[in-house]
């Protein structure tokens, strides 16, 4: 999968077994002794913490996973290309990996070695969209087995019960429905929201993030706390900027 995705990138396997992936709310008690911590890029971490209540909570065997993703240009990435500048992708919606992004298999490899679920396949689109900052994912979710919207619920409350930075939310319940990135920005949450959409035979996963914060350094921080015996919120109490 390494050599797919990263063909210019030589992996040092006797380094990548000893690291440890480092969603703090999915291995926090690995962190805590972990000498080399990998951290997600901001998509891979949205849709695992939108998938994981599903296979690693229910144990559901989920047969096909359809992801479309909108990240801001804060999500461009450390190098500078034309189109990714924000005056290009201002009023825009720009399909840039409409299939094979490599996210997709990270999340997939993450979920399936954790187990106890399964995911047959999971594939992914993502389009620039005209926020600065944040990104939201819509995780499509199809699967044999029987959940209906009660059992979905509560299954995302209890999984993120006491993860301060992971919220589980109605889709109606602010004026502004959510997860959106607007009610995340500046913070370290990451908005959730599980439906069922019975009439399509799919669960529809949302997850909301600030790019920046919980989708790059905000995590890193988090992850480092909970290394050295700190507080997990330490240096990551700020507020969105926007009320929630």
């Amino acid at each position: 999968l390494h050599d797919r995705w990263y063909p210019k990138v030589k992996r040092r396997n006797d380094l990548a077994e000893r690291f440890v992936y480092g969603v703090p709310e999915l291995i926090g008690e690995q962190l805590a002794e972990a000498s080399l911590i990998s951290l997600p890029g901001c998509y891979a971490t949205a849709i695992t913490l939108g998938l994981a209540p599903l296979t690693l909570g229910l144990g559901l065997n989920l047969k096909t996973v359809v992801v479309d993703g909108k990240s801001g240009s804060s999500g461009g990435g450390a190098t500078a290309r034309t189109g990714d500048l924000h005056p290009y992708r201002n009023g825009a919606i720009t399909p840039y990996a409409p299939t094979g992004h490599r996210h997709a298999s990270e999340v997939k490899d993450f979920l399936e070695l954790a187990r106890p679920g399964t995911i047959g396949s999971l594939s992914m689109s993502a389009y620039g969209v005209s926020h600065v900052r944040g990104l939201l994912t819509s995780s499509y979710v199809f699967t044999d087995e029987a959940v209906d919207q009660r059992e979905l619920q509560r299954a995302y409350l209890r999984f993120y019960k006491g993860k301060q930075f992971v919220r589980v939310r109605r889709h109606t319940e602010t004026i502004i429905p959510v997860p959106d990135p607007h009610v995340v920005l500046g913070s370290n949450f990451c908005d959730v929201t599980v439906m069922h959409d019975e009439d399509g035979g799919r669960i529809v996963v949302l997850a909301a993030l600030d790019n920046l914060v919980k989708g790059a350094a905000g995590q890193a921080v988090q992850a480092t706390n909970i290394r050295f015996g700190l507080p997990e919120e330490t240096g990551l109490t700020m507020q969105p900027v926007m009320p929630a």
